[in-house]
């Protein structure tokens, strides 16, 4: 019993020490910038409880479950020996994880109302929504792309500059090309798809296949398809501008 009271009470202070910035932040601003009383404290206070309980069991989680699971799979995969299955897996993985991303939903319900209020789509729930859940299936297919490439990449020993450096180049020629309306959200949408679900997964599955292949290193090849996963979205949503407001 102490020692899993101990285990707790350092899992809740590493959280409120990686909290503190926040906090510290925020005060200043509010006490020696703004010079007004914090609203509501008693919300906030409860609010920043309920924000530290929740960081610390989604780490804990990460810890206990997310992480061996992916690395489990892709080791049990890889030494199945099927590419198809792995590469199956891949790109499920990266499209069950993008699609269940919660920020990436909702940037994708912002969006539609933005695109409403600005005049690009009709003030119609059935449109807004098919914009919205054709932004979050492009995204998450574009992400099983990304996983499906990275998982290539690993198996082949390519070097990750490669693909980043040519994504990139792609991306900066399709801004040229595409609507203006688009690209902000284009821009942003990698670093919103790469959240919560998707990085510990993701992250987990590069690790775990490195390990598993013979002359890989966990270090050099298991980890960037994170990178991939965030410049894939990009790419998507300028084509999906293309599709819905033309160039």
């Amino acid at each position: 019993m102490k020692a899993i009271l101990t285990h707790i009470a350092k899992k809740v202070k590493r959280t409120l020490l990686d909290l503190l910035p926040i906090i510290v932040v925020v005060a200043f601003f509010q006490l020696f910038v703004i010079r007004l009383p914090l609203p509501h404290v008693g919300e906030v206070v409860y609010g920043s409880l309920l924000v530290a309980a929740g960081l610390l069991l989604f780490i804990e989680g990460l810890e206990m479950s997310l992480f061996p699971i992916g690395e489990n799979m892709a080791n049990a995969l890889a030494r199945k020996g099927s590419l198809a299955w792995l590469l199956l897996f891949g790109f499920l993985l990266g499209f069950s994880t993008a699609i269940a991303e919660p920020a990436l939903i909702a940037v994708a319900e912002e969006a539609g109302n933005i695109a409403v209020i600005a005049g690009l789509l009709p003030d119609d729930g059935d449109t807004v929504r098919r914009y919205t859940l054709g932004l979050r299936i492009c995204v998450a297919v574009s992400v099983g792309l990304a996983i499906f490439i990275g998982v290539i990449r690993i198996l082949k020993g390519w070097p990750l500059y490669y693909l980043v450096i040519g994504g990139y180049l792609l991306i900066m020629a399709m801004t040229y090309i595409s609507p203006k309306e688009i690209i902000g959200l284009a821009y942003d949408i990698g670093g919103v798809t790469t959240s919560t679900v998707t990085v510990p997964l993701v992250t987990a599955l590069g690790v775990g296949l490195a390990k598993t292949i013979q002359g890989r290193s966990p270090l050099l090849d298991g980890f960037g398809m994170i990178a991939l996963a965030a410049m894939a979205p990009i790419v998507s949503i300028l084509m999906y501008g293309m599709f819905w407001f033309g160039k």
